[in-house]
């Protein structure tokens, strides 16, 4: 038995889940879970997960994604199909600090992340202990916002990633970068965006005088902090709250956003959809 999952987006109209539903059928498949969303049934967007198992193993993704293709082509969807036993390769940055990095690696230790983690690299060498304890290789790359020295990172992530991870990595990558991975990047931003962009949210908040901080977990764009919103969390805060505290409150909902983003991601439960993305 195999489980499949379909994501299938496309302007919406009538007979579409009764398409889908019928090809699964047809294919000797059981629907386990079906999400969809429109955005106006009259001319809006309508977006379908569809999670199926197949009780014979005749069928391979490629075989489902050939089948398929006439329906794609009949609704002008953007579509395709995923192996649910097949684990995506993440990679992951880091800098300094280190709390996204430890809870990642504890849930991966956990079972609760079904990724491989092909390498941990840093510009912190401070890291390497904890991620070589898990028996993942660890690379150093002394980068810096005057030498981003990106070509060594992308050395290491083209070819043996599906996607990457910036858990807290200080240095933004270029337009350049992005182009030649040309892969998702999922980041974790210290802030709520889309207020408090760029540096020291935790300072201006304070300034501010905020009754809610928060974090945000959202794929990387040429725009800086203004890529597709994945997940936040927020938590409320009061006059009592001095700098550190609102750090310290701003690193747990760091650690949850993040978390919280790739699990959707690697569980295929993400649709970009303009600068929007559909979590279902």
């Amino acid at each position: 038995m195999r489980t499949f999952i379909l994501l299938f987006q496309c302007h919406d109209r009538k007979g579409i889940v009764a398409k889908i539903s019928d090809f699964i059928l047809k294919h000797q498949g059981n629907i386990v879970t079906a999400d969809q969303h429109s955005t106006d049934p009259q001319g809006g967007y309508f977006f379908i997960r569809v999670e199926f198992i197949l009780d014979q193993d005749q069928y391979a993704k490629k075989d489902l994604i050939s089948a398929f293709s006439p329906i794609g082509k009949e609704f002008g969807a953007d579509w395709n199909f995923y192996d649910k036993s097949e684990s995506l390769r993440m990679g992951i940055f880091v800098s300094e600090p280190d709390h996204c990095l430890v809870d990642l690696l504890y849930l991966w230790n956990a079972g609760e992340l079904r990724v491989k983690i092909p390498f941990v690299l840093s510009n912190y060498e401070k890291h390497r202990k904890a991620v070589t304890g898990c028996n993942i290789p660890f690379y150093y790359v002394p980068a810096n916002k005057d030498n981003r020295r990106e070509s060594e990172l992308l050395a290491y992530a083209a070819g043996s990633t599906d996607f990457l991870v910036l858990a807290r990595y200080m240095l933004v990558l270029s337009p350049d970068f992005l182009k030649k991975y040309n892969q998702d990047i999922i980041n974790i931003h210290h802030g709520f965006l889309p207020f408090f962009k760029g540096a020291d949210p935790a300072g201006r908040a304070l300034a501010e005088g905020v009754k809610v901080i928060g974090s945000t977990a959202h794929f990387v764009s040429n725009r800086l902090d203004e890529g597709p919103i994945i997940a936040q969390e927020v938590e409320h805060v009061s006059h009592k709250d001095n700098r550190e505290e609102l750090i310290r409150k701003g690193r747990n909902l760091e650690k949850k956003a993040l978390a919280a983003a790739v699990s959707s991601y690697i569980d295929y439960r993400i649709i970009k959809h303009e600068n929007k993305t559909i979590v279902f």
